[in-house]
């Protein structure tokens, strides 16, 4: 699937080096922090950067994707599908940086959605997210989108040279058609006010689908 996903804020154009890298290295710039929690990264160069980009378009197991604004026409930020098995119906998300620039408006939360959508029209059963148990923020997103919890396997890893409790989200496809609509009523503009600001939250509209929520997000 080397297919680009559309909305209405963003693109997900499958991750070309020499279309994308430069314009990525310059949103992810003097943001180091976005790679705490990622097997790679920050990048101290261009250079090093584009390296990692054709590379990862390269990848046999993880279909990379670009973030692309439509407002701005500038890429923000990289997502991936990984693990993928058509014989279970699973897949995952992963390898999720967004910059700055990228997080402030709806374009994130669209793309998630795009994605989750794209995994169950294809027919997976189950879409699954990990994260490193000690990044709350990236728990807060799964849960945020739909992801339930499922547990902390320990010590699952050692990143950089420390280790890793991974957390387990997932969601199953007798939940999509709850949640598509849930993507459906935040994603309209009838949400936002004149200032942009949502009237109703997307957990809010997420929590009677989740099976489970996390207990470390209470």
């Amino acid at each position: 699937m080397r297919a680009r996903l559309d909305g209405r804020h963003v693109a997900l154009e499958p991750l070309e080096a020499h279309l994308h890298a430069a314009d990525l290295h310059r949103a992810f710039g003097g943001h180091d922090a976005l790679w705490d929690y990622m097997g790679y990264g920050p990048f101290p160069s261009s250079s090093s950067f584009h390296r990692w980009a054709k590379e990862a378009q390269a990848s046999p197991d993880t279909l990379f994707f670009a973030l692309r604004d439509k407002e701005t026409g500038h890429c923000g930020g990289v997502a991936g599908f990984l693990r993928i098995n058509p014989k279970a119906g699973s897949i995952e998300v992963g390898h999720l940086c967004f910059a700055p620039e990228l997080q402030r408006g709806r374009a994130v939360t669209e793309a998630m959605a795009l994605m989750m959508q794209w995994v169950f029209q294809a027919g997976y059963r189950r879409y699954e997210w990990k994260c490193n148990a000690a990044n709350l923020p990236s728990r807060r997103a799964a849960q945020r989108l739909g992801f339930s919890f499922e547990g902390i396997f320990r010590q699952a890893d050692v990143v950089k040279g420390r280790n890793r409790d991974t957390a387990w989200f997932s969601v199953i496809d007798s939940e999509w058609l709850a949640l598509s609509e849930a993507f459906r009523a935040w994603l309209s503009p009838d949400n936002f006010d004149a200032d942009g600001q949502q009237r109703e939250r997307l957990s809010d509209l997420t929590r009677l689908v989740r099976a489970q929520d996390d207990p470390a997000l209470r």
